[in-house]
């Protein structure tokens, strides 16, 4: 197998130093999907709590689940390709800018309708938000440091699933 290395896109980050990863930057990114999966699975573990603030059943609320889901698989194939000249640390800021806007009006709403179309919406930017991570991470550093870079971006996951949830609910 040959390995092609493409040369960086107009705009792109520059690698990081041949001896070091850019521990900072990744973290970011790793909080990024942290956030991604915190935002899809906290409410699972509160629909008796959030169906009574919301006024609806338990499994009406269950429904945020649902919303949040079809955000990310309707919009992340078109998002990343409306979003493909962007610079990939705008674009990023952009979903995190998108996860504290729905996330507070989710937060905030004690309307039904209102906390489902913003969950759909934080969706939407999870959904672009996965399509980035990865290959900004392999971007960040020469091509030797792509594998250890990736893990490291990707490590908010794991945790999430293991610590946020539980500490969560």
């Amino acid at each position: 197998m040959t390995d092609i290395i493409l040369p960086p896109r107009k705009g792109a980050a520059r690698p990081a130093d041949a001896g070091r990863l850019p521990i900072a930057a990744l973290l970011a990114l790793a909080m990024t999907g942290f956030i991604c999966i915190v935002t899809e699975t906290l409410p699972a573990g509160l629909l008796p709590q959030i169906g009574e603030g919301l006024g609806v059943s338990p499994s009406l609320a269950g429904q945020m689940v649902t919303a949040y889901a079809l955000g990310s698989l309707l919009a992340a194939i078109p998002l990343t390709i409306a979003t493909r000249g962007w610079r990939r640390r705008n674009v990023l800021l952009l979903t995190i800018v998108g996860f504290l806007a729905f996330n507070s009006v989710t937060a905030l709403s004690s309307n039904y309708w209102l906390t489902l179309a913003a969950r759909f919406f934080a969706g939407t930017a999870a959904g672009l938000a996965w399509s980035l991570l990865a290959g900004y991470a392999r971007r960040m550093v020469q091509p030797h440091q792509q594998g250890r870079a990736m893990a490291l971006a990707m490590v908010g996951t794991p945790i999430e699933l293991s610590l946020g949830v539980p500490l969560g609910t």
